[in-house]
C-alpha cells in the first residue's frame, strides 16, 4: 500500500512541478488560437476549458489505462513505477507538446505536424501509419464495450446487437459538429469515469477486506507468474496509462477548440496525469483483489481477458449499484475513445488530401469507408488486433517524441526533455518487435543489444 500511495503522490506532484517546466519551454502566448481564426462550426469550435479537459480525458482514456494496467499488474508493483514516471516524464511531455504544436499549426493532424519537423518522407509514412492505427483503435474500442454490455443485458441483446449500436453511435460522433454530440455528453461521462476511479481506489485502500485482500509492495523481484521479462513487455503492455502515441492523434481534435494556449497544460498534461492516476488505481485493484499476481493471472485466464476481471472487481468492491456505475464508466471509456479515433482518421485523411470538411458530403465520403473497415476488423480475434495495436501505439509515441525534440531544437529550447523519453521509447519499440511473437521472434541475447544500439543510433 505504501508503494501505491507514494506513487500517487508523485504523480500529483508531477503535474505541479514538472508540468510548468514543460510549459515554460514551449512558451504559450496570448495570440488568437485556431479555434477562432479557423472557426467553421464543425471541427473548429471554441469550447470551455473544463469541458475540453473532460473530452480530452475520455478521448485518450480508452481500454488502455484499465485493461492495460490490469494486464501490466501481472509484473507486480514494478507497474506502479512505470505508470508514475512514464506519465510525468514521457506521457505528459508527449501529450502537452503534441497538442500545443498542433495548435500552433492550426490544429494540424499529427501526421502533418511530423512532416513539418521530420520531413516529407516521414509525413507520408505517418499519414498511412496513423490512419491504420486509428482504425485499429476504433475497432478495439468497439468490440470491448460490446462484450461488456452483452454481459449486463438480457440474452437477446447479444454481442452483435451492441456492436451495431456502438457502430451507429460512432457514425454520428464522426460526422456531427464537435459541440453537438461529443461536446454535450463527454463531460458527463468524464465525471462518471473519475467517480468510478475514485470509488475503486477508495475501496481498494479503505474497504474492510481483512484476510481477503493485500497489496504487495515494490521489490526487485519479477513477480510475473510465468516469469515473462519486464523489459520491454511492461512498457508495451501499459501504454495509455504511461505514454501512448494514440494520444497525439487525439490532441489535434481538442487543439481546434482551445480558446487560449495558456490552458494547454490543464488540458493536455492534466488529462495525461489524470489517466495515469486511473491506471495506477486499476493496477493496484487487480493485484490486490486477487491477492497477488498469481491470482490475477488465474482470473485473467478464467475470464478470457480483463473484461471479466473488471466486472468481478467492480461488483465485489462497490456492490451491485456501485459496480454497475463503475462498469458503465469502463464502457464509456473505450467508446468515447473509439468514436474520436474514427473522427481523427477522418481529419487525418482530410488534411492529407486537403478535403474541406465543413459540408456533409465530404464528411460522408471519408466516414463511411472508415467505419466499414472497422466493422470488418471487428470480426477478427480481439487479442490479435490488440497486440499489433500495442506495438504500433508505442512506435508512434517514439516518432512523436522525436518530432517534439526537433521542435524544441529549432526553437533553441532544451530539447532533452523530449530526447530522453524518445530514446527510451525507441529502445522499447525496437526491442519488442525483434523478440515478440508477432515480430521477428529473436532471442533476448540479440533483441536487447539491438534495441539499445537502435535507440542510441
Amino acid at each position: 500500500m505504501i508503494t501505491f500511495i507514494v506513487c500517487l503522490a508523485i504523480l500529483i506532484a508531477g503535474y505541479f512541478l514538472y508540468g510548468p517546466v514543460v510549459e515554460r519551454l514551449f512558451g504559450p502566448t496570448d495570440e488568437p488560437t485556431c479555434a477562432f481564426t479557423k472557426q467553421d462550426g464543425v471541427d473548429y469550435v471554441p469550447m470551455k476549458t473544463p469541458n475540453i479537459f473532460l473530452i480530452q480525458l475520455l478521448n485518450i482514456a480508452g481500454l488502455g489505462p484499465i485493461f492495460g494496467a490490469i494486464s501490466g499488474a501481472l509484473w507486480g508493483p514494478a507497474a506502479f513505477l512505470w505508470i508514475t514516471f512514464g506519465t510525468i516524464f514521457a506521457g505528459g511531455v508527449h501529450d502537452y507538446l503534441s497538442g500545443m504544436i498542433s495548435m500552433r499549426h492550426d490544429g494540424a493532424s499529427i501526421s502533418e505536424v511530423v512532416g513539418i519537423y521530420l520531413g516529407p518522407v516521414m509525413k507520408n509514412v505517418m499519414r498511412v501509419f496513423s490512419v491504420i492505427l486509428l482504425v485499429l483503435v476504433g475497432t478495439v474500442f468497439m468490440t470491448g464495450p460490446a462484450g461488456i454490455l452483452a454481459k449486463l443485458t438480457p440474452d437477446k441483446l447479444n454481442y452483435t446487437f451492441w456492436l451495431v449500436v456502438v457502430l451507429v453511435y460512432y457514425f454520428l460522433a464522426t460526422m456531427l459538429p464537435i459541440d453537438k454530440l461529443i461536446g454535450k455528453i463527454y463531460p458527463a461521462f468524464g465525471v462518471v469515469l473519475i467517480v468510478m476511479a475514485f470509488g475503486i481506489g477508495g475501496a481498494t485502500l479503505l474497504g474492510d477486506f481483512t484476510g481477503k485482500f493485500s497489496m504487495p509492495e515494490f521489490n526487485f523481484t519479477n513477480m510475473h507468474p510465468k516469469g515473462l521479462p519486464i523489459w520491454p513487455l511492461v512498457f508495451i503492455t501499459i501504454a495509455c496509462g504511461a505514454i501512448s502515441g494514440f494520444h497525439s492523434t487525439q490532441s489535434p481534435i481538442m487543439a481546434r477548440c482551445v480558446k487560449t494556449e495558456r490552458d494547454g497544460r490543464k488540458i493536455f498534461y492534466g488529462a495525461m496525469v489524470c489517466e495515469g492516476i486511473i491506471a495506477l488505481i486499476w493496477a493496484a485493484a487487480g493485484m490486490t483483489f486477487y491477492q497477488g499476481t498469481g491470482g490475477l493471472a488465474a482470473a485473467l485466464a478464467l475470464n478470457k481477458g480483463a473484461g471479466g476481471v473488471v466486472y468481478d472487481i467492480s461488483i465485489s468492491m462497490l456492490g451491485r449499484v456501485g459496480g454497475v456505475l463503475a462498469i458503465l464508466g469502463v464502457v464509456a471509456c473505450p467508446i468515447t475513445s473509439g468514436d474520436t479515433a474514427f473522427r481523427s482518421a477522418r481529419l487525418t485523411i482530410a488534411d492529407w488530401f486537403d478535403i474541406d470538411q465543413k459540408k456533409i458530403p465530404p464528411r460522408l465520403l471519408l466516414a463511411v469507408p472508415l467505419l466499414g473497415v472497422g466493422a470488418l476488423l471487428s470480426q477478427v480475434d480481439f487479442n490479435i488486433v490488440w497486440r499489433y495495436f500495442a506495438w504500433s501505439n508505442q512506435t508512434l509515441a517514439m516518432i512523436v517524441l522525436w518530432t517534439c525534440a526537433m521542435f524544441l531544437y529549432m526553437k533553441r529550447k532544451n530539447m532533452w526533455i523530449a530526447v530522453v523519453p524518445a530514446t527510451f521509447m525507441s529502445a522499447v519499440s525496437v526491442t519488442y518487435i525483434l523478440q515478440s511473437p508477432e515480430g521477428l521472434k529473436l532471442p533476448i541475447s540479440i533483441s536487447y543489444p539491438a534495441g539499445i544500439v537502435a535507440a542510441l543510433g
